[in-house]
C-alpha cells in the first residue's frame, strides 16, 4: 500500500468500543505542544525536551508526508477528547515490519484501558490490514509501566540496547520487544505475562 501525492498511509478511521484513531489534525498540535511540556511524560516516552510550535509544525508536516507512518490521534468515543496519540512508524514493507507508539497524554485518561485497547486496534491493522509480519517496540529500560503494558499486549523481550537513553547526567538502557504476525493471531495477547 504505497502513497501518491502527499496523501497519507492507512484508513482515516479506526474504531474501537470506548476511543477510535483519527488522522492527526493540524488543530492537534495544540495537545501535542502542551503534552510535549509534561517532564514525567517526556521521560516515559524518551523524548528530550519540550516541543516548540515551530518543532510541532514540522513533526505534523512529516505526519502528513512521511510514507513510512500512518499516525493518529487517540480520542474517546464518549465525548470526542483527544487523549494522546499512536502510530506506526518505520514501516518497511519488503520486509514487512514496523514500530509501533501509543501514549496516553491525558493523565486523567491512564489506566482506564484505553491504550490497551489502542494497542489492539493498531496491532489489528498492522497484521490484518496491511499484511505485516513484525511490530517493535523500544522502552526506556527503568519504565516498569511501560513494559508490563507492551507485554501485556504480547510483545516479547528480544534485547538491550545497553546505556542507549541518557537522562540527567545518567545513562540508562533501553528494551526493545517485538510481536509476531504469528503470535497476535495464536492468541499471545490473552495470554498472561510469565
Amino acid at each position: 500500500m504505497s502513497k501518491r501525492g502527499g496523501s497519507r498511509r492507512g484508513p482515516k478511521l479506526l474504531m474501537g468500543d470506548s476511543v477510535y484513531l483519527r488522522w492527526m489534525e493540524k488543530s492537534d498540535l495544540s495537545h501535542v505542544r502542551r503534552w510535549s511540556e509534561d517532564p514525567g511524560l517526556r521521560v516515559a516516552i524518551g523524548q528530550v525536551a519540550a516541543l516548540s510550535d515551530l518543532e510541532c509544525e514540522e513533526w505534523f508536516r512529516g505526519v502528513e508526508t512521511d510514507e513510512n507512518r500512518a499516525w493518529y490521534a487517540v480520542v474517546t468515543v464518549d465525548g470526542d477528547r483527544v487523549i494522546g496519540e499512536a502510530g506506526l512508524l518505520r514501516i518497511f514493507e519488503p520486509w514487512r515490519t514496523t514500530d509501533m507508539t501509543v501514549i496516553i497524554a491525558e493523565e486523567d485518561a491512564r489506566g482506564k484501558g484505553y491504550g490497551r485497547e489502542v494497542g489492539r486496534i493498531l496491532l489489528d491493522f498492522a497484521f490484518n490490514y496491511m499484511g505485516l509480519h513484525r511490530v517493535a517496540v523500544g522502552v526506556v529500560g527503568f519504565h516498569d509501566e511501560g513494559l508490563k503494558y507492551w507485554e501485556g499486549l504480547g510483545f516479547r523481550r528480544e534485547g538491550v540496547l545497553r546505556d542507549g537513553y541518557f537522562l540527567d547526567g545518567v545513562f540508562h538502557d533501553f528494551v526493545m520487544l517485538s510481536i509476531l504476525e504469528s503470535e497476535w493471531q495464536a492468541g499471545l495477547k490473552e495470554r498472561p505475562v510469565d
